[in-house]
């Protein structure tokens, strides 16, 4: 009993609920993360090492990083605008501007991805265009980085406008007010104070798009050597029964999203 009269929560259940919680933990996220880091390591180094050698893999990986790279930097810019557009002025729309951006969030990656094919394979007009002056999409490497894009598109914009509608608008109309430029009052003013959560959904974002299977693996045709992706490249290795090679794979993409999740855990708290 507290001086106020009132009831603190006892240890005991605090403590069966963080055992709860602790075990749920490692039942369904340590446990298999480790499963993984020992069926990759278990045959030794040399198997490892030759999965990183082989060259579906690495042009799987390579297209990874490409795809989550151009991804990653369409979204943070888009992600900035409509922060600073949602968050600082108002006009018509903008509850249905902000559905559309949490739109991939509610769409199976698979529907995302059959829709991106319908939208963009050589029987639309629009994927036919582009494919008749040399640039196709669907089946292709574009698909895959449109593909990306779309499963990706809210994480920056989410994390942005969170933090913005809370701050207001008055620390930059008073920038403005004193004779700063819009684009000042952005570059000083608001940007400073919003670095941290950008920098987080930056994170967040790379990691979604490093491992996305679903909208990938319908608009890319699956391709070896040429349109698979590390997640793909991973379901192929499996499919062959070369289970060390795949779980190379499948523990260097979870190393990548565990420390990605971790920088981005420390970007929230600063």
């Amino acid at each position: 009993m507290t001086a106020t009269g009132t009831r603190r929560p006892g240890f005991g259940r605090g403590a069966a609920a963080i055992g709860l919680a602790g075990l749920l933990l490692i039942v369904f996220i340590l446990a298999p993360v480790a499963q993984i880091v020992y069926e990759a390591g278990r045959s030794g180094i040399g198997p490892l090492l030759a999965t990183f050698a082989d060259r579906e893999s690495q042009a799987a990986i390579w297209l990874t990083i490409v795809a989550a790279a151009i991804a990653v930097a369409f979204n943070a810019a888009f992600g900035l605008i409509a922060a600073w557009t949602l968050t600082k002025y108002r006009f018509p729309g903008k509850a249905a501007l902000q559905a559309l951006i949490d739109l991939p969030l509610t769409v199976s990656p698979v529907v995302a991805g059959l829709a991106l094919l319908l939208t963009f394979g050589t029987r639309s007009p629009l994927g036919a265009w582009f494919a008749h002056h040399g640039v196709p999409i669907a089946f292709a490497r574009p698909g895959i980085v449109i593909a990306t894009i779309f499963v990706t598109f809210p994480y920056v914009a989410r994390e942005l406008i969170a933090l913005m509608s809370d701050q207001g608008r008055e620390l930059e109309e008073a920038a403005i007010a004193l004779g700063a430029s819009t684009w000042q009052a952005f570059r000083r003013v608001t940007f400073p104070s919003i670095r941290s959560a950008f920098v987080s959904g930056v994170l967040l974002c790379n990691a979604r798009a490093m491992g996305e299977f679903g909208a990938v693996a319908v608009i890319s045709g699956r391709i070896r050597g040429l349109t698979d992706t590390v997640s793909l490249q991973i379901s192929n290795l499996y499919d062959d029964a070369q289970i060390v090679a795949a779980f190379t794979l499948a523990g260097t993409l979870a190393a990548i999203a565990i420390a990605l999740t971790f920088a981005r855990r420390l970007a929230a708290h600063r």
